[in-house]
């Protein structure tokens, strides 16, 4: 009996794209085995402001050298780009909740808040299939109130200790300089993938991680169990 296909706007993108996969891809991206950062020496790459059409070729790069990350996206952006948070989760990255509109948290009332931080967090267990646990304000702006906010919706605050100022200076031989400079055991890293010229350094960013023997991998397998509402800059076990 023939049978129309069913379309990724019923099944959903996660769903769609499964299927459409060839059966060894897809047991492929689901293996992936978590590191042990006690033992490791762990360091967290993380890129805000997507998903944009560029972070598809971020996505080659990382799976190409065996390297996980973390995804901080805005849920406008997330919706315009769905397939791209998609594979992002089905690559074994982690994807973070960055809010609705990318507005400085602490200007707006505690309802604001709220809705900026549960629409995104919506649309990202609608995509992957699993609600976020990790946000990050953007400009990295909180105080209690955003906390109260983020405890509220079993959120972690995710913030950085090496800032690699892509957003300023869009030069990838500066954003390499900046991010490998900072390669320490622990180290959340500040990226941004709407920037082509932050995507352009990753390579040597990769190359640099693997000679000093760092393993890249998500905020989540760096910091272990997370505290929702709690800051957190660096992963320090």
């Amino acid at each position: 009996m023939w049978m129309r296909p069913v379309g990724a706007a019923v099944l959903g993108v996660a769903t769609w794209l499964s299927l459409c996969a060839p059966a060894e891809a897809v047991a492929a991206d689901r293996q992936h085995a978590r590191v042990n950062c006690a033992k490791a020496k762990c360091v967290a790459l993380t890129f805000d402001d997507g998903p944009v059409p560029g972070t598809a070729r971020l996505l080659r790069l990382l799976k190409r050298n065996g390297a996980r990350a973390t995804f901080f996206v805005v849920g406008t952006q997330a919706r315009a780009h769905p397939g791209l948070v998609a594979r992002a989760h089905a690559d074994g990255h982690e994807v973070g909740d960055h809010t609705e509109h990318h507005q400085r948290l602490t200007g707006l009332p505690a309802g604001r808040i709220r809705q900026e931080l549960s629409g995104t967090r919506r649309t990202i267990t609608k995509l992957t299939g699993t609600r976020p646990a990790l946000f990050r304000p953007p400009y990295g702006a909180t105080d209690q109130r955003v906390a109260a906010q983020a405890r509220r919706l079993g959120l972690a605050q995710i913030l950085w200790d090496v800032d690699t100022l892509d957003w300023r200076d869009r030069s990838s031989s500066t954003v390499a300089r900046r991010a490998v400079g900072g390669l320490h055991r622990g180290a959340i890293i500040l990226m941004h993938d709407s920037r082509p010229t932050t995507v352009d350094a990753v390579p040597r960013i990769l190359r640099a991680a693997k000679a000093k023997g760092y393993t890249l991998v998500t905020v989540s397998e760096l910091l272990g169990r997370t505290t929702p509402g709690k800051a957190y800059r660096h992963g320090r076990r």
